[in-house]
Formats: structure tokens, C-alpha cells, sequence
């Protein structure tokens, strides 16, 4: 018999991923939306595919009604308010969905489902100010922003439903990770996205950054801290972790990330050199784009889930930009494929 997955936050990166690996893992999968007009780019290969529900994390009704009437074998808590720089603005929805929707789900599932695993999208954003480098599963969590706050709420919410309720509640502490799936407004797609504009001589792109403004104005791309430090590894890799870690006797936590560290003036570098351009040339610092506090140095030690999960990145950084500035090249070039 097919297992039944549920997947919340469908719409985004990892979820479309999943959904797909789920899919060639002969899952029954149902995609959770808030949203009834589904129109995500990702998501159209699927459509026919896997079923979807409408559901908000806000609603503990609604949960209650989707988790009782589908009964899953696996959720995989993937919805997220996930823009850790917008969370100053949304910090309260941020709390609502990242924090408070965590727990209603976990709440459901103990009346609904007990016997259902989860997986919680847990972040390398707890990890803040940080206290150590590399970071582990016991490195001390230190949030400097509502985003980490609210993740870190969930996080410690699952401890206690595991503990007390016995609920099996693994969490991914997953460090940056991305695709050419990934929002625009996420600094990998923004800097793929600009060097692939200049290469092709938009000097001002149709795609507009947060603040409404050209991403490329004038072959110049605005960018904030150059000096900020991230450990940047490939979604596809990272969902095979998530599904792995359901999969074990017992659940657990499990940092996820490549153990590799660069800056994004290392990742500009990267990118544009990847078209033939100097990104010295073409990118502009601006104070509006630098964070109120900056997480980090961020890098991980995933020596536990490569010994537990078997589990270690395959793609490399430079075959993951390469990849996200070939897919912008050809959105670019047929421009019917713009979203």
C-alpha cells in the first residue's frame, strides 16, 4: 500500500522538490496550499500528479479538518514565512506561520495521527550571533532576528511534543540552500539573475528587487553586506535529507549543509566570472540592502547526518550557480517563461 505524504508549504522551492522525490518513491503525495489558485511555476509538472488541500497554518479548525480526514503516514512542515530580512516587517505573521502554525500542526497530528512521522523545517538561522564554527546539533542556538525567533520556537515545540507526546518529530537545521527554484528575492537568484541579465545586455532588467526597483539598473547590481558568510548548498540534495530522516527508528535532529563557507562577494565572483564578466564592474554596495543584524558566520558540520542518514551533499557550489544562471539565460531568452 502507498504511503500518504503531506507537504505543507508546496508552493516553494523544497516542496516542489520533495514532491518529486516523493513521486519516484511511489508516495501518495498532497501538496498543502493556503493559496486556491495554485499558479507556481514549479508546481505545473506536478499538476495531475499529486493532489492538493487548502489549509492555513493560522487556522487550527482547518488543520484539524485536513489532518483527520487525510490521516498521513508522513507530513513534511515545509511552510514558512521564509525571508528572514522581511521578518522585521511580517514579524508577526512570521511568528503565526513559522512559530504557532509548527505547533498547531504538531497538536493535530497528536489527536489526529500519532502514529504519523513528521519533519519540521528547522533553520541555520537559530544559529544567529554565532557562539561556534563549524555548527552542530549542539551548538547553542542565539536568534538575532524574528525569523530565527519563530523557527526556534517550532524547534523546541517539537523536542517537547517528542518527549512528551512521543510524537516522532525529526528536524532539519538546514543551512542555505538553493536552485534555480528559489525566490528572486534570495541573494543567490538575484546575483544569478543580474550576471545573466548583463551577459545577454539588459542593461536594466524587467525583474524588480524588494524594494521595487530594476534587480539591474544601468548594468549595476545594488547588494548590501559583501562580507556576510553562508555555507550555500543545492535543494534537490537537501530534500533527500529530509526524506531520509523520517525513515530511521527514532526520530532526531540533523544539521544539514555542505561544510563549505564563502561570502557573497566570493559568490558575485562566482557567478558573474561564470558569464566572462568582473563583478567589480557591475556590483554596487547600497546600505538599504544590509540587514538590521547580520547572521553568521554560518557553516555546518553535518559529520552526524553522514554517518546516521548516509547523507552528504553531491553538487558542487560552482555546478549549482552554473545551474541557476543557465535556467535565467533561458527564461531571459524566451521571455514567456518570466515569473
Amino acid at each position: 500500500m502507498k504511503k500518504t505524504a503531506l507537504i505543507t508549504g508546496i508552493t516553494g522551492q523544497d516542496g516542489s522538490y520533495l514532491a518529486e522525490l516523493l513521486l519516484e518513491k511511489n508516495y501518495h503525495v498532497v501538496g498543502l496550499s493556503h493559496n486556491r489558485l495554485i499558479q507556481s511555476e514549479t508546481l505545473k509538472p506536478l499538476h495531475g500528479k499529486i493532489d492538493f488541500v487548502f489549509s492555513d497554518l493560522r487556522d487550527t479548525h482547518s488543520i484539524d479538518t485536513t489532518i483527520s480526514e487525510i490521516k498521513p503516514d508522513e507530513v513534511y512542515n515545509l511552510a514558512s514565512q521564509s525571508y528572514p530580512g522581511k521578518s522585521w516587517h511580517l514579524a508577526l505573521e512570521t511568528a503565526e506561520i513559522n512559530g504557532l502554525g509548527a505547533h498547531r500542526l504538531f497538536d493535530t497530528v497528536r489527536h489526529w495521527a500519532p502514529q504519523c512521522r513528521i519533519y519540521q523545517a528547522s533553520s541555520s538561522e537559530m544559529f544567529g550571533e554565532v557562539l561556534e564554527t563549524p555548527q552542530n546539533e549542539q551548538t547553542p542556538f542565539n536568534p538575532i532576528n524574528p525569523y530565527a525567533a519563530a523557527k526556534l520556537y517550532a524547534h523546541n515545540i517539537a523536542a517537547i511534543y517528542r518527549k512528551s507526546y512521543n510524537l516522532f518529530i525529526s528536524c532539519g537545521i538546514l543551512f542555505n540552500h538553493e536552485s534555480p527554484r528559489r525566490g528572486l528575492h534570495f541573494i543567490t537568484q538575484k546575483i544569478s539573475y543580474a550576471a545573466a541579465c548583463i551577459k545577454l545586455g539588459i542593461k536594466t532588467s524587467p525583474l524588480l528587487n524588494e524594494r521595487g526597483e530594476p534587480i539591474v539598473k544601468d548594468n549595476i547590481l545594488s547588494l548590501g553586506n559583501l562580507d556576510a558568510e553562508r555555507d550555500w548548498g543545492y535543494a534537490r540534495d537537501y530534500v533527500e535529507a529530509m526524506w531520509l530522516m523520517l525513515q530511521q527508528d527514532y526520530p532526531d535532529d540533523f544539521v544539514i549543509g555542505t561544510g563549505q563557507i564563502r561570502t557573497i562577494r566570493q559568490l558575485c565572483e562566482t557567478a558573474f566570472s561564470y558569464v566572462g564578466l568582473n563583478w567589480e564592474n557591475h556590483v554596487h554596495i547600497d546600505p538599504r540592502f544590509t540587514r538590521r543584524t547580520e547572521t553568521g558566520p554560518t557553516v555546518a558540520d553535518a559529520s552526524k547526518a553522514k554517518k546516521i542518514l548516509g547523507w552528504e551533499a553531491k553538487t558542487s557550489f560552482n555546478d549549482l550557480i552554473a545551474l541557476m544562471i543557465e535556467k535565467h539565460l533561458e527564461k531571459i531568452k524566451i521571455p514567456s517563461l518570466l515569473v
